[in-house]
This record gives structure tokens, sequence and C-alpha cells, in this order.
């Protein structure tokens, strides 16, 4: 099988384009050229990519694959780039973070500060995830490390737990739990929740009210906290949160406990494995495992 980036480019042009006609004008190449190349890696493969018609070409089964993963591989090579463009920028070391919501408010921003100033040559890329995607992505290879909540299936991935997390109920001030320090999950189960969009708190949560023969009502989720603090607030309903994210909430709200042990959560350093992590990778683990202890 002998073919290049040109071509796997070349492919994913025509196919998008839906000619080679367009797909060539796009790459500056000529139409017989294309043609060429294209035939070059159907003889490669064995078996045919493009289907040809009137309208022009679309891929086949096997085309589908191709294009699938062609999108990762060339996608890997501009990730590449862009790591190596910041040795030339003085940079020596580019880390990706993945990490919950929870970890995100109020575990990681004095932590990631802290190791920033120290290390002034390297970078992170920091994304916001649900947990079962952090977990898929660093399965994947396609991230360093990953900062996660115990309710989810961390599957084959190492872990080091780094801190605590406490779920608990936000309302308005004129909701009848507001005077209450603590409050039950199953008292919970007949208000309206606006909830968050977090598949794997989502699923803890429904867990929790199956064990009690019951079902959250949710009257909407959403994805911005500040949208969910406004509905709140208007007296939609109440919310689940975790307590380092109703710190970060800028409105007037009641923050209370739910009662019961399992609520509170652990949070998770985790990584497909640690011993392999570059060395910059590593130093951001050990500051954050030693952070923990």
């Amino acid at each position: 099988m002998r073919f290049d980036l040109t071509d796997l480019r070349l492919f994913l042009t025509v196919v998008e384009c839906g000619s080679l006609t367009q797909g060539a004008r796009a790459m500056h190449l000529a139409l017989a050229s294309v043609s060429e190349r294209i035939a070059g890696m159907e003889s490669a493969l064995g078996v045919s990519l493009l289907e040809r018609n009137r309208r022009g070409v679309r891929s086949t089964a096997a085309g589908d694959v191709l294009v699938i993963h062609a999108r990762s591989i060339l996608g890997q090579v501009e990730m590449m780039r862009g790591d190596l463009r910041t040795y030339a920028t003085g940079l020596k070391g580019r880390i990706r973070l993945l990490s919950n919501s929870a970890a995100m408010a109020a575990f990681l921003p004095p932590q990631l500060c802290r190791f920033l100033a120290e290390h002034r040559d390297l970078s992170i890329d920091l994304d916001e995830q649900p947990s079962v995607d952090i977990v898929q992505t660093l399965m994947d290879r396609r991230a360093d490390l990953g900062v996660v909540a115990d309710i989810t299936d961390l599957g084959a991935l190492q872990t080091h737990q780094i801190a605590t997390d406490q779920l608990v109920a936000v309302a308005s001030h004129t909701h009848r739990f507001a005077r209450q320090a603590t409050v039950a999950f199953a008292d919970l189960l007949g208000e309206p929740i606006v909830g968050v969009a977090d598949a794997a708190l989502e699923i803890h949560l429904a867990e929790r009210a199956s064990r009690l023969g019951r079902q959250l009502d949710y009257r909407i989720q959403l994805r911005n906290i500040d949208h969910v603090a406004m509905y709140v607030e208007a007296g939609v309903g109440i919310s689940i949160l975790s307590e380092g994210l109703s710190r970060t909430l800028r409105r007037d709200l009641v923050v209370i406990p739910l009662a019961e042990a399992w609520a509170t959560r652990r949070l998770y350093l985790c990584a497909r494995d640690f011993s392999a992590l570059t060395s910059h990778a590593s130093l951001l683990a050990q500051q954050l495992r030693q952070c923990a202890a």
C-alpha cells in the first residue's frame, strides 16, 4: 500500500467537492493527475473508492472508511505540526489536559496557574468535557491527562485520587428547602429539576433515583451553567450540581448539600499509562498528585 498524505488530502477534497474536476481545481492539480492518483490508491488497496455518475462522484462503502481514517491521520499530522511549532516560539512542550466541570470550576484553576508560572516554557491545552468522554479520549490516546469523577467507569485507565467534591442542590431563596442545612435526595425527586447536560452525573443520579423506585423530573437540561442559574432563580426548578461548580454561580441562590454519603464524590487524575507520559505531562501529574497528598 503506497500512497502519501497528498493522496489522502486529494481523496478527501474530491469526496467533499463531489467532483474530480472540482477536486483537481481545489488542489491545483491537472484532472489527469488526480484521476491517476486515485486509480493508484484503488489499485494499492484492491477496492473501488469512488462511484462515478453524471453528477460527479461519491465515495463507496470502502471510500467512506478511508474518509474516516484519512481525516484522523491528517488531523494528527496537523496536531503534530502545532506541537512542533511551539518549539519555534520558545515553548518546549504542550500538555493536553481534559477536565470535568467540577474540577474545572474549583480544583484546577489555582493548580494550573502555579504550574504555568513555574514552568514558563510549557503550555496546556485545557478542554472541559463530560467524564465519560474524557475516559474515551484518553483510551484513544488523544490526550495526556484527564480529571474525572468516580461516578464514571474508568475502564483500564490508571488513576490517582486528587480531590473530593460534594453534590449540592441549588434553589431560589423562596424555595421551601432554602432554610434547610441539608436536603435528602429522596425529597428532591418530587421537585422539577433544571438539569446540567453532564451524561455521567445524569446516569449517576438516575441510578440513585431508580433504587428508590423513582425518577428525576427534568423540566429542561442546559449546557451553560449561567443559564441553569437563571432558570433556578426564576423558580423554574432546582438543580443538582457539584459544590465546586455551584461556587461559580453569579446569581443569589441557596446552596444546600445533599445529606447522603454517596453525594461526596472523588475526583481522579487519569492517564492511559502514567509511566508513558511525556516529561512535561509527568511534571503536571506530579504536581496535581502532590497537592492531593
